[in-house]
């Protein structure tokens, strides 16, 4: 049997920031240091933050007044901002500035007059922050069906942006839709997609031509790796995420020749070694490991400046 693994895959540089902002606030600072929500999605790298001493929580008043206060990678809404400086916390902003970048546009169109439309999953957290730059002013689409019910002011005033982790293809038929209802939207000039997730994406494609199981390390609330194994049940191969090598069913290898192995975004590598492990203990015969080409995405973000140097 041949394991492929992806490349790239696991942690994008806007996870590694995040975390990195919160070890060295927890370093600066010393615990606790309180974190908005999880700060990524993947219970390995929160449940190793809280044994440093980061305190998670999911709205700024359940944090002691004056608290050291981290707003996770996926960005937040101005109330829990103002939530925040109500209770008088020291905020170190961890957004993804790819999410922030979306934010900055949502409120740059609405400044023009815009109605802004938002393509992305109800009830993420991701999706939660941005609409919330502009309440009353957004409407969120997930499919074509909701295009079409779709009521607006004025469909020569619209503006687009999308949830950062989304299926490249999914998306781009929801914004055909959208400019084929509304000819006149200001759709954006690049997806609002990140690079990573597209980037992650295109490896599952092409484990897919090549693997009879693609499995996706991840978690069941990481949207990007959620979207992972869509991309590879589209093409017809088995896929599953899954947390950890404890999670793969023995079943799933029978007659399988190749399993293609990705991580979602906020996926530790230490989690695909040992999925690697668990599946050479599962299978009898000679197991051998091959990579796509690596990728290097060349890709860095700064830190905050009170968390520099």
């Amino acid at each position: 049997m041949e394991i492929l693994l992806a490349s790239p895959r696991g942690f994008c540089a806007g996870v590694d920031r995040a975390i990195e902002i919160v070890e060295r606030a927890l370093e600066r600072h010393g615990p606790p240091v309180y974190v908005r929500h999880e700060i990524v999605h993947n219970k390995a790298v929160v449940d190793a933050l809280r044994e440093k001493g980061a305190i998670f929580v999911e709205e700024p008043s359940e944090a002691p007044p004056g608290s050291q206060l981290i707003f996770s990678a996926h960005g937040v809404s101005p109330r829990v901002r103002e939530e925040a400086a109500a209770h008088e916390h020291h905020t170190i902003d961890a957004t993804c500035p790819l999410v922030t970048k979306v934010h900055v546009e949502v409120k740059r169109m609405v400044a023009q007059g815009y109605e802004i439309i938002m393509i992305g999953h109800a009830g993420h957290v991701e999706v939660e922050g941005t609409m919330g730059q502009a309440p009353g002013q957004m409407h969120l689409v997930e499919t074509v069906d909701d295009v079409q019910k779709l009521e607006v002011r004025n469909p020569d005033r619209l503006g687009c942006v999308t949830q950062t982790t989304l299926s490249v293809d999914d998306t781009a038929v929801v914004m055909q839709a959208l400019k084929e209802r509304f000819p006149k939207i200001r759709l954006p000039k690049r997806d609002d997609i990140c690079y990573a997730t597209q980037n992650r994406q295109d490896a599952v494609k092409t484990l897919a031509e090549q693997a009879d199981l693609v499995l996706i390390v991840g978690a069941p609330a990481s949207s990007n790796s959620n979207r992972l194994v869509e991309v590879a049940a589209k093409r017809g191969i088995h896929s599953a995420l899954i947390q950890n090598a404890d999670e793969i069913e023995p079943s799933w290898l029978a007659n399988v020749n190749c399993v293609g192995v990705s991580a979602g975004a906020s996926t530790p590598e230490f989690l695909v070694e040992q999925v690697i492990e668990r599946l050479k203990e599962l299978h009898s015969g000679d197991v051998a490991v091959r990579s796509l080409a690596l990728v290097d995405e060349g890709m860095t973000f700064k830190l905050p400046a009170e968390l520099r140097g």
